[in-house]
């Protein structure tokens, strides 16, 4: 598959697609519903001058030589875009689906729960940066560094097979990732009901080959493979990497891992649970 169609390319999960396809060197276009909105005109910039093709949502963007068309949950059935699509031949795909074949293809480090991701997902890239491991990115969210080399910021080609992406939850979804490593932050009624939750979760857990979870948090401490590869921010409560000594001043947070020192210049003790559940996983 050389020519995706992206449906709603401005979206958040699917411009990072987008962008992650245009830097393995595949063709992309995309339409989208905003398009003339001066709100999305960076990211539509941020993508043309990647070499993405932007149309009107009318059918327009899909020709000869497109091969698939990605839609996310968005879209209707009723949209020009899958209308032409389907009066082509062409294979209607979810965004979920794009993203999973895409897990597969590389080590993938999927950062999961209700709230945290985002952030986690970014400190885990930063991270892995740092060391010089060459990590790639599908965020749901940008990165400032990324943004001020002139991308929409929630996408990165690396040069190695490592790959850090959100795995998001709200649409059940997450149960066709199947990542080198996975990472549970945190269980609360959000999109769903808790018991619909534990088991897509549960689904998660079993797909990924190691799993890593919060022992603080009561739910996510159920799904535990090995706690001696878990976190937690409860010196009470037993784990491979242990947060301890939080202390905040001003608007920079300190604490230990493992007696080890950090600082922070962000604030709240939820920011020490995102950096130890970084840290677990690099």
């Amino acid at each position: 598959c050389r020519n995706i169609h992206f449906t709603g390319i401005f979206g958040t999960g699917m411009s990072a697609l987008a962008q992650y396809l245009r830097f393995q060197g595949i063709t992309v276009t995309g339409s989208d519903r905003l398009l003339a909105s001066e709100d999305t005109s960076s990211i539509r910039s941020s993508l043309e001058a990647l070499g993405c093709g932007i149309y009107s949502q009318d059918g327009s963007g899909i020709d000869k030589d497109t091969d698939v068309v990605c839609i996310s949950t968005a879209i209707e059935e009723s949209n020009a875009d899958i209308a032409a699509a389907r009066a082509s031949g062409l294979p209607v795909i979810h965004r979920s689906d794009l993203l999973a074949g895409i897990i597969k293809t590389k080590k993938t480090i999927a950062v999961a729960g209700t709230s945290g991701k985002s952030t986690v997902t970014a400190m885990i890239f930063e991270f892995l940066t740092a060391c010089e491991k060459s990590p790639s990115l599908i965020s749901g969210a940008p990165l400032r560094r990324l943004k001020k080399q002139g991308l929409i910021g929630n996408a990165f080609c690396g040069g190695s097979d490592l790959l850090v992406v959100e795995a998001d939850e709200s649409d059940g979804s997450i149960v066709q990732y199947k990542p080198e490593l996975g990472l549970l932050l945190n269980i609360d009624k959000d999109h769903q009901e808790i018991d619909e939750l534990m088991k897509v979760f549960g689904v998660f857990k079993n797909n990924s080959r190691f799993f890593v979870v919060n022992q603080s948090h009561a739910l996510a401490r159920q799904l535990s493979k090995d706690v001696q590869q878990d976190f937690s921010t409860n010196p009470d409560i037993n784990a491979g990497y242990v947060a301890t000594d939080f202390h905040q001043q001003g608007l920079t947070i300190s604490f230990k891992i493992q007696g080890v020192p950090f600082q922070l210049n962000v604030v709240g003790k939820h920011n020490m649970e995102n950096a130890v559940a970084a840290v677990t996983i690099a």
